[in-house]
């Protein structure tokens, strides 16, 4: 049979009845035959209260002056659900081990709180699956050159079950989570909204980093770089049912467009509430500006989505980028202190209520008008656009937070997303 993956969210490992669960579903695919490797996150809102505390103890810039000490604490959360899942395997009467990512191990670079994977060592991990073992490994996490632990920031999890998947080859990973597939949208807020049989890798990373919550965006780079197959199903249906009708639950990422993939074309709204935007006014207009100030907001490891600079005039230019809002005080913050001398700028501006919403669908190559339809149906509602973003298969835009759930209902109805797929 075959090497699976199985990766259970916060949620799915929030109680010991739940972490029972998991491991009558995981018992129930090693006893089909196939050998098994499962990547479970931490007890549903224990890294928060392993970060509150430390945030107690230093309310100042904890991220930047504590990384190594934060990674330290927050990767406990992960051990102790590792941990209790290898003990209710092994009441289930299978062989199961926990590893620690340091212990695999999961080789990272030493970026504190954001570390990156850069290689993992399976000799370990084939060695007990061949010996008939569960192998159970700690997601969020791995370790530096230095020997030092370190996580892989919020959703951290997915990424490590899928580059767990990458190295060991496997035929495929489920993401089991509190959700039972990709929607056409969230559907807390269009009720709606349909689950998608199909999704194309280039759809799901797109919405991934538009902000749809199902994935984390480096999971999904991970899986389209590696060629994983990756399924997205509940961890809240029975455990016992049937393994044939499980195995096609859910939303599939593939890799082929082919005839039997939704060819709508748009596929789904997706929307971030977590941006900022920082607008620098007065910037001299002249070659090596745009890297002057992108440079160093890279260099403090800060991400930057959708960037706008306006036509000049008088010599003078403005420019716009949105960050992740949790990155927002840092990034003023450099450019007053570091950037803005140096720039002979006017000043900089800042806005945290916004955020941004995106149609992203395969379809939109082959047919024209997509992006006007968008926003006439957002002028309709009266929503003004401050910032337009495109690609290849996606439009998004930056907008009021307060209009995004109209906005999301509006395109969601407007591009006809709750009717089936022909």
């Amino acid at each position: 049979m075959a090497l699976i993956v199985h990766k259970y969210g916060g949620t799915s490992m929030g109680s010991t009845e739940r972490i029972r669960n998991v491991a009558k579903r995981v018992a129930k695919w090693a006893r089909a035959g196939h050998q098994m490797v499962v990547v479970p996150s931490a007890m549903s809102g224990e890294t928060n209260r392993l970060l509150g505390l430390a945030k107690e103890l230093a309310p100042a810039k904890t991220n930047d002056a504590y990384g190594r000490e934060l990674d330290m604490l927050a990767s406990t959360g992960e051990q102790a659900s590792s941990a209790l899942l290898a003990i209710a395997l092994q009441a289930e009467g299978l062989q199961a081990v926990s590893y620690a990512g340091w212990q695999v191990p999961i080789k990272t670079d030493s970026a504190y709180t954001k570390a990156r994977i850069e290689s993992i060592d399976d000799q370990r991990v084939r060695a007990d699956l061949a010996a008939g073992k569960v192998v159970i490994i700690t997601g969020f996490q791995g370790i530096d050159g230095l020997g030092h632990i370190t996580t892989l920031g919020r959703g951290g999890s997915d990424t490590s079950a899928v580059a767990v998947a990458a190295a060991l080859k496997a035929a495929e990973c489920l993401i089991y989570t509190d959700v039972d597939g990709v929607y056409t949208t969230d559907p807390r807020i269009v009720p709606e909204a349909r689950r998608l049989h199909t999704v194309s890798f280039e759809e799901m990373l797109e919405m991934a980093s538009m902000g749809s919550k199902v994935l984390q965006i480096r999971s999904v780079e991970f899986a389209g770089k590696y060629k994983v197959p990756l399924r997205v199903l509940s961890s809240f249906t029975p455990w016992d049912i049937d393994l044939n009708e499980e195995a096609k639950s859910g939303t599939l990422i593939t890799f082929e467009e082919d005839e039997h993939m939704e060819q709508a074309v748009v596929s789904g709204i997706a929307f971030n509430r977590d941006e900022a935007k920082i607008s620098i006014l007065g910037v001299p207009d002249k070659p090596g500006i745009a890297y002057q100030i992108l440079g160093a907001v890279a260099d403090a490891n800060v991400e930057v989505d959708v960037i706008i600079q306006n036509i000049a005039k008088d010599g003078k230019t403005d420019f716009s980028f949105t960050v992740n809002r949790n990155d927002y005080a840092k990034t003023i913050d450099l450019l007053k202190d570091k950037v803005i001398p140096t720039l002979g700028a006017a000043e900089v501006q800042g806005d945290t209520k916004i955020c941004k919403v995106s149609i992203v669908g395969i379809g939109m190559r082959s047919h024209v008008g997509i992006a006007s339809k968008m926003f006439r149906s957002l002028s309709e509602e009266g929503i003004n656009i401050q910032m337009i973003s495109t690609s290849e298969i996606k439009t998004s835009v930056v907008i009021d937070e307060k209009y995004m759930e109209l906005a999301v209902r509006a395109l969601h109805k407007a591009f006809d997303l709750d009717q089936a797929a022909a």
